[in-house]
C-alpha cells in the first residue's frame, strides 16, 4: 500500500530558484528525502533499465513524516462581513440543475457551521428535495422540505425564506420544464420553534458548508449548476422573487438585496462578482466549472463571449480538486552545480518510495547546449492520475502492455480526493475539463508504466548515452515564454507523446521553424488537443473536447470554449491547424495489444535522405523490438496527409506495416461508421517515418510513433532506431543550411 506521496509548488526552476515539496505520509512514517538526477524510469527487464543519481542538495536529509488530508470539492466563499453576521429575517434563492439530487444531503446556500448545528441554509435533503435548514446552536435544528424530490439534469428554481419575528419558514421548488415527468411546482411552510443564530464564525458558502470555524474542511457537497443565487434581508412574496432572477436589479428591492451575485462576470477568473450594493464578492475553490449554459440558454450563441449573460451557471463538483494546500514539508534551493535535466525528489519510507519529478532549466540568458529536450509537462497534467486503466473495455490488461494495473491504480480507484485526469468523468458522470499539477500525480513518475513521463525518460537515457548535453524546456516554460524558451536552440526534441497544446505553444513552434529551428518529433498523436492555461492560477490546465477525437468524454453542446480564454476548444486539427501543418504528419489509428515495425520507402534513398540511413541496410526492419508492445511503431500512429497540410516537398522515408486486428482508424479518420478494415487489412493505418526541410535552413524529422522511443534502448542502444535518431540529431546540429 501506498504510504508516501507529495507534490511540489514549481515544476520548473533555474540555479536559485526555492522549490517547496509537500509530503503526506500515512501513519506519520518518517522518511528520507535526496535530490536525485533522473535518467531512465523503466524498470521493464526489455527497456535499458532504472538509472538516477543522488545530486549533492541541502534539501538531503531525514524528516518526520505527518499526515497532511485532501480537501475535494469545489465551492464559492465570501469572506466574512457584518451585514451577513447579522442576518435575521431573509429570502435565499437560486436557480438550480442538479445531477445527483438523490446522492444525499447537498448544501446550496447558507451560512451553516455542521459542528455547533447553526446558521441557515438552502439544500437539497436526503431524499432529494428542495430543503431550508435552520439552527440557533444549541443542537436543535429545525428543517423544512418541498418533499417533492428532483429529478436529476432539470432546471429547477428553488427559494427559501424566515421570518424571525413570526418563525414563518418557506420553501420554493418549482421546475423549469413543462412536463408531467418531472413534477409540478411545490410549496411548503411552517412555524419554526426556534430562531437562526447570528454570528458563527463560518462565511456565507454556496455549495457546500463549513465542517466547523476555520476549517478547509467541508462537507454536503453538491454536485450540479447553480445560476442566479440571491440573498434578501427581509421575507419576499413569489412576485419579488421572480423579479430577482433575470434582468436588471429592480430599484423598488434593492435596499433589500444583501447579493446579487452574476456568475457570467469574470468568468475567466476565480472571481464572483455581488452586483448589490453591498460589493460581498466571493471566490471559487478547487475550481468548479465556469462558462456552463445557464437557466437561459436557447441555443441561439455556442460561445460564452458573445452572449455571457446565457452561460451564468457555474457546475460545481463534490470531487473537484485544484490545490491540495498541504503545508511544506522541505525545500530546495536550485544550486548552481545542478545542471539542465529531469529530477526527481526521491523519498524513501517504511516499506514505500516516492519521487516527486522536476525539471532544472539553465540560467536565465543562458544555454548549455544547442539541443533542448521540450517536456511535455501539459500532456503529463492531461493524464494525471488518470483512472481509464481500470475501465479500458478494448484492450487485454496483460504483462508488458500498457494497460497493465499499478499499484497506482488500485490506490486511486480506492481512494478518492486526489483529482482527476482530463479523460475522466466527475462522480455526476459529467466529463473533467480541468486538470492540475498542484496535487499527488500517481503515475507522473519514474517507475510506472511507459506512458508520458515514464516513456520520456527513454529520450533523456538516449542523450546521455550519446554523451549529448541538453536543456530543458517544459511546456509552461514555452507558453509563458513563446518562441523565446526555444530561440537560443539549434534542435528541439519532443518525447514520446506531446500530445496538449495551448495557442502561445503552437505560435511559438511555428515561429521557431520559420526561424531556422530544426525539429525532431520523437512521438506520436502529437499537437491533437488545444488547451488553455490559466492567466492567474499556476499549474492548471483546462481542455474542452467538442466534435470530434478520441475521447472518453464530451463537452455539452454550448460548452466547447475555454472558460480560461474563450478560445474554442477541440483538435487542432478542426481549428483549421492539423498537426500535418507543423510536424508533416497527423494521427491516423490507434491501438494497445501490440506494436509493429517500419519498412524503407522507396523516398528513403533520395539524397536528401542519405543521413538518416547510414549504417542502415536497405533491407532492414526498423524497430522490430522495443520495450513497448515489441516494436517501434505502435499504440498511436501519425501519417502524411498532403490533404490536411503535410508540405509536398516531405519525404515518407519509411512506414510501418503489419499491425493487428485491434488497430483503428481514430474518429476523424472515419466520417462514417459502416464496418471499417482494422489494422491488418487497412494501409490507411500506419506510421509514416519522414523528413522535410523548413525556412532558413531549419528541418522536420517525424516518426509517427509512441513507441518510437522505447525502442531508442534495444541491445545497448546498438540497433537501428538508435542508429537513425542518432544520424539525425548529429546532421541537425551540423551549422550548414539542411
Amino acid at each position: 500500500m501506498r504510504k508516501l506521496f507529495g507534490y511540489s509548488d514549481q515544476i520548473s526552476v533555474r540555479p536559485g530558484d526555492t522549490i517547496r515539496f509537500m509530503v503526506s505520509s500515512l501513519d506519520d512514517t518518517p522518511y528520507r528525502a535526496d535530490i536525485v538526477r533522473m535518467i531512465c524510469g523503466d524498470t521493464n527487464p526489455k527497456g535499458p533499465g532504472f538509472k538516477e543519481t543522488v545530486i549533492e542538495a541541502s534539501a538531503n536529509g531525514d524528516y518526520p513524516g505527518r499526515m497532511q488530508p485532501m480537501h475535494d470539492g469545489s465551492y464559492v466563499t465570501i469572506p466574512g462581513n457584518p451585514l451577513l453576521d447579522g442576518i435575521s429575517s431573509f429570502t435565499l434563492q437560486a436557480m438550480i440543475w442538479p445531477t445527483t439530487p438523490r446522492k444525499g444531503h447537498q448544501a446550496l446556500l447558507g451560512k451553516w457551521c455542521e459542528k455547533t448545528k447553526s446558521g441557515f441554509s438552502l439544500c437539497i435533503d436526503e431524499n432529494g428535495s428542495t430543503a431550508l435548514c435552520l439552527g440557533d446552536g444549541s443542537g436543535a435544528v429545525e428543517t423544512l422540505s418541498a418533499e417533492s424530490p428532483m429529478i436529476a439534469r432539470e432546471w429547477y428554481f428553488v427559494a427559501a425564506s424566515f421570518d424571525a419575528e413570526t418563525g414563518k419558514m418557506h420553501v420554493y421548488q418549482e421546475p423549469l420544464a413543462d412536463s408531467p415527468g418531472i413534477g409540478k411546482a411545490t410549496f411548503a411552510q411552517s412555524t419554526s420553534r426556534i430562531a437562526a443564530s447570528g454570528p458563527n464564525g463560518v462565511p456565507f458558502i454556496m455549495a457546500a458548508q463549513h465542517k466547523e470555524p476555520g476549517s478547509r474542511a467541508m462537507d454536503a457537497r453538491y454536485n450540479g449548476k447553480i445560476d442566479s443565487p440571491r440573498l434578501a434581508n427581509r421575507v419576499l412574496s413569489r412576485a419579488e422573487m421572480a423579479m430577482l432572477v433575470d434582468g436588471p436589479m429592480p430599484e423598488v428591492l434593492e435596499s433589500d438585496i444583501l447579493g446579487w451575485w452574476d456568475f457570467s462576470r469574470d468568468i475567466p477568473t476565480t472571481r464572483v462578482q455581488d452586483l448589490s450594493a453591498n460589493r460581498l464578492h466571493g471566490e471559487t475553490v478547487n475550481l468548479p466549472t465556469r462558462a456552463m449554459r445557464g437557466f437561459n440558454w436557447n441555443g441561439s450563441e455556442q460561445s460564452w463571449c458573445h452572449a455571457p449573460d446565457q452561460y451564468g451557471a457555474i457546475h460545481f463538483h463534490d470531487d473537484d480538486l485544484y490545490d491540495a494546500g498541504w503545508q511544506t514539508d522541505f525545500e530546495l534551493v536550485v544550486p548552481d552545480h545542478m545542471k539542465s535535466g529531469v529530477y526527481c525528489a526521491r523519498l524513501i519510507g517504511a516499506d514505500d518510495e516516492e519521487r516527486i519529478p522536476f525539471f532544472v532549466r539553465p540560467p536565465a540568458g543562458t544555454q548549455t547546449s544547442d539541443v533542448a529536450l521540450l517536456i511535455s509537462t501539459a500532456t503529463f497534467m492531461a493524464y494525471a492520475n488518470a483512472r481509464t486503466d481500470i475501465n479500458m473495455p478494448f484492450a487485454e490488461v496483460k504483462e508488458g502492455g500498457i494497460t497493465v494495473l499499478s499499484a497506482e491504480d488500485v490506490f486511486l480507484q480506492e481512494n478518492a480526493g486526489y483529482g482527476f485526469s482530463v479523460y475522466d468523468k466527475h462522480s455526476d458522470g459529467t466529463g473533467v475539463c480541468y486538470s492540475s499539477r498542484l496535487r499527488p500525480i500517481f503515475n507522473m513518475r519514474p517507475k510506472t508504466g511507459l506512458w508520458s513521463f515514464n516513456a520520456d525518460t527513454h529520450v533523456t537515457d538516449w542523450l546521455e548515452s550519446m554523451g549529448q548535453s541538453f536543456d530543458v524546456v517544459t511546456d509552461e516554460d514555452l507558453h509563458q515564454e513563446g518562441v523565446a524558451a526555444m530561440a537560443p536552440y539549434r534542435v528541439v526534441i519532443t518525447g514520446a507523446h506531446p500530445e496538449y497544446w495551448s495557442t502561445p505553444m503552437w505560435d511559438a513552434m511555428v515561429a521557431y521553424q520559420h526561424r531556422g529551428g530544426r525539429l525532431m518529433y520523437l512521438g506520436g498523436n502529437g499537437f491533437y488537443w488545444r488547451i488553455a492555461y490559466h492567466d492567474q492560477l499556476p499549474g492548471v490546465i483546462e481542455m474542452r473536447r467538442a466534435e470530434g477525437g478520441m475521447r472518453y468524454q464530451s463537452a455539452e453542446p454550448g460548452e466547447y470554449y475555454q472558460s480560461f480564454n474563450g478560445e474554442l476548444g477541440g483538435l487542432w486539427r478542426r481549428l483549421g491547424a492539423p498537426p500535418n501543418t507543423l510536424v508533416g504528419s497527423g494521427t491516423v489509428a490507434t491501438g494497445f495489444d501490440s506494436a509493429s515495425y517500419y519498412r524503407r520507402t522507396e523516398e528513403s534513398h533520395d539524397p536528401r535522405a542519405k543521413f538518416i540511413f547510414d549504417g542502415v541496410g536497405d533491407d532492414e526492419l526498423i524497430g522490430d523490438f522495443g520495450s513497448l508492445l515489441g516494436g517501434a511503431a505502435g499504440v498511436e500512429l501519425d501519417g502524411a496527409n498532403r490533404k490536411l497540410g503535410t508540405p509536398p516537398h516531405a519525404l515518407i522515408v519509411a512506414r510501418s506495416e503489419g499491425h493487428s486486428q485491434l488497430y483503428f482508424l481514430c474518429p476523424e479518420e472515419t466520417p462514417y461508421h459502416h464496418p471499417v478494415m482494422s489494422g491488418a487489412e487497412n494501409p490507411r493505418v500506419r506510421a509514416d517515418l519522414l523528413f522535410y526541410e523548413t525556412a532558413n535552413g531549419g528541418g522536420v524529422f517525424t516518426t509517427g510513433s509512441i513507441s518510437w522511443c522505447a525502442s531508442l534502448g534495444h541491445n545497448g542502444y546498438d540497433n537501428n532506431v538508435a542508429r537513425i535518431t542518432s544520424n539525425v540529431l548529429k546532421r541537425f546540429l551540423a551549422p550548414e543550411p539542411l
